[in-house]
């Protein structure tokens, strides 16, 4: 089964159990998916899917972020159980220890050794890690390894 039919029997799972806040979220994903396939006029790959899973997290945590700042905690705990919900359909996510021996692998196969060879490590990095770490976390670990 793909990943989108996953979604969408969570959904009915949810509309049965009365789950409200994880059939809400689900539904906005599932828009969203509709949304890509009407605008582009494509069938999603589960890796497509996968990549508008994680722009969703993305758009929740910094919306998360804003509304902390604000002092919002009300919504701010909203946007928080959003990830919850779609966190389990994205790839795990590589520890500190496994982003690091993943970075230094590229780091070599580059020839990497300051910062100003860090585009070159980051353009290889987010190909070779998309969807096993975030973009800022890869950017990170590559500042503290070529520093």
């Amino acid at each position: 089964m793909s990943l989108r039919e996953d979604i969408n029997q969570d959904v009915k799972n949810a509309m049965k159990a009365k789950d409200t806040k994880k059939r809400d979220a689900l539904r906005l994903l599932t828009s969203a998916f509709k949304q890509i396939e009407v605008d582009e006029r494509k069938v999603l790959s589960d890796d497509d899917v996968i990549k508008i899973i994680q722009k969703q997290v993305k758009s929740r945590n910094d919306a998360a972020t804003q509304y902390k700042e604000a002092g919002r905690d009300d919504l701010m705990q909203i946007e928080l159980d959003e990830i919850a919900v779609y966190e389990p359909y994205l790839p795990a996510q590589l520890s500190d220890d496994e982003l690091s021996n993943a970075l230094k692998e590229i780091i070599q196969k580059v020839g990497a050794s300051t910062m100003k060879d860090m585009g070159k490590v980051m353009g290889m990095a987010s190909k070779e890690l998309a969807g096993k770490a975030d973009g800022k976390r890869i950017n990170e670990c590559v500042k503290t390894l070529l520093a």
